[in-house]
């Protein structure tokens, strides 16, 4: 029975941790509700908390102040290895609870009952900062319930705060079906929360010497049919909202946070007091009022997208340069070409930093075409910083879009207006994948069994089909007829002969006016990737 948590049982907890997620990873990443390939929680914990252990193992980044403890320092190099480790919004989410944890506990002399309350309600804060809309029913409930009943016990002994958070810890995990509907209808817990029930009893088990008997969440044999609804992008808004801000970085989060809410395709970049803030919205008063509310905006522009010209082609390199997150060699020869440094896809913080560094630029844009590498995406911007690289996130969610973003790059502009055209350019090109259903769901399409084919616009379930030609075709018609003069068509590794043929021949016959490009894409579960300009 340990009285105060030192720097040996941080070390075992790492290790005790990582070995639960280990032996739950499977079981983690069957409670992914979505039918579609998608990245798995268990999979990305594990990776995450392995690379906090190699950093403890290692105990090499050790940016030593003179002020943290044995123990302090050991949660620092656990937190910074998971920070440079994390993968997808679980891990990104997970580092930001061990850094809550390892601030508020580095400088303190022991840590016992309430300094573990307090490091966990830090930690919670921390994990709700790292979202920018943050969701009930997630791995953040189950923090914030461990931190709620840890303060609660208020008690100086250790094993009674431990066992009183990962008792509410596991009570909140049962009640996330309760918070999100997706999850009720699929008979499943969250997953991420899942994860840090497994490290918080890893604590439990480190500090008493006994490990807390839970029953397994298990997964249901037969999966319930599950609507789950997915981002869309810009298309949505009607206009563009630019201006420059002189704020304080704290005001500016504020307001990041703020304009998260109401738009799109945000980009805030800035140092020393002044920002360049653009946002696509639709409210164009509530966003200029957020910068109002964060500092003084000056240079406001709005633009109305129906009466924007499209930009003029045109390339860059110099002082800048391009990181793109993608994953088959016919798309990274693609990017590469368009003088893009290539990251294979689900990277690390670490892995996607060593990629921005390695430019040897001043300045670097990051397009990371997926929602879980724009999290990983966006920690390395805050890392980058810090060594003195500018970055700047491209929400691209397709190859596609980012193909639309490289476009337009321009070293004749300002770094700043160079990502807002990126940015836009991105924006404007329509995306779409098509892909087999993983298991049995309900979409916003209707029902799907495992083996449907499944066409994806902007990420949402638009059509069902059992034949991977018919449902391409009519994916290709559905986005036209919403207009457009450019079709691109990346082809995956696993697309049948004959399928790129066929869809081709069907725009050029029906569409005689869109221009068709064709490219192999070699990228993996989709057997097509489609964008339309």
């Amino acid at each position: 029975m340990l009285d105060t948590l030192d720097a040996a049982a941080v070390r075992r907890w790492c290790a005790g941790g990582l070995a639960a997620l280990k032996r739950h990873q499977g079981e983690i990443d069957e409670l992914n509700v979505y039918p579609v390939p998608d990245g798995d929680t268990g999979t990305n914990l594990v990776l995450t908390l392995t690379s906090a252990q190699q950093a403890l193992a290692m105990d090499l980044d050790t940016h030593a102040d003179g002020v943290s403890t044995a123990h302090g320092h050991a949660l620092r190099l656990m937190a910074r290895g998971a920070l440079l480790g994390a993968r997808g919004n679980s891990g990104v989410i997970l580092s930001q609870i061990l850094r809550g944890l390892a601030d508020a506990l580095a400088a303190a002399p022991q840590v016992r009952g309430r300094e573990l309350a307090v490091a966990l309600r830090e930690a919670t804060d921390a994990a709700y900062t790292a979202v920018a809309r943050p969701v009930e029913g997630t791995v953040l409930s189950v923090v914030s319930a461990a931190a709620g009943a840890a303060e609660q016990a208020g008690s100086d002994e250790l094993r009674v705060v431990a066992r009183a958070a990962a008792n509410a810890a596991t009570a909140a995990l049962a009640r996330t079906p309760e918070q999100l509907p997706a999850l009720a209808r699929a008979g499943v817990v969250d997953a991420g929360g899942r994860g840090l029930c497994l490290l918080l009893d890893a604590l439990v088990e480190v500090v008493t010497g006994e490990s807390p008997e839970r029953p397994e969440p298990g997964v249901p044999a037969v999966r319930q049919p599950v609507t789950v609804a997915r981002e869309t992008g810009s298309p949505e808004y009607a206009y563009e909202v630019q201006f420059l801000l002189d704020a304080e970085p704290t005001a500016v989060e504020r307001m990041r946070q703020a304009l998260a809410t109401i738009g799109d395709s945000l980009v805030v970049v800035g140092d020393a007091g002044t920002w360049q803030v653009h946002v696509h919205v639709n409210d164009v008063g509530a966003a200029i009022e957020a910068g109002v509310a964060a500092g003084r905006p000056y240079q406001i522009a709005v633009t109305r997208f129906a009466d924007q010209p499209e930009p003029a082609p045109a390339r860059s390199s110099g002082g800048r340069a391009a990181v793109v997150v993608a994953s088959g060699a016919g798309i990274a020869e693609l990017l590469a070409a368009e003088g893009a440094v290539v990251v294979p896809g689900n990277p690390s913080v670490g892995e996607l930093l060593a990629a921005v560094r390695a430019t040897a630029a001043a300045r670097v844009v990051v397009l990371p075409n997926d929602p879980d590498a724009q999290a990983v995406a966006n920690q390395v911007a805050e890392e980058a910083h810090r060594l003195g690289v500018e970055v700047a996130v491209v929400p691209t969610r397709s190859p596609v879009q980012a193909l639309a973003a490289l476009a337009v790059r321009d070293p004749r502009r300002r770094f700043a207006d160079d990502v807002i055209a990126m940015a836009e350019a991105a924006g404007a090109c329509r995306y779409a994948e098509v892909c087999r259903a993983g298991r049995e769901a309900l979409t916003v399409a209707g029902p799907c069994r495992a083996g449907d084919v499944l066409a994806l616009v902007e990420g949402e379930v638009n059509l069902i089909g059992v034949d991977l030609v018919d449902t391409s075709v009519a994916l290709v018609d559905r986005m036209l007829g919403g207009g457009g003069e450019l079709v691109t068509l990346l082809v995956g590794a696993d697309a049948p002969d004959g399928l790129v043929d066929a869809v081709r021949a069907h725009i050029t016959a029906r569409w005689p006016f869109v221009e068709v490009q064709v490219y192999p894409g070699g990228q993996p579960h989709h057997p097509l990737l489609v964008g339309v300009e």
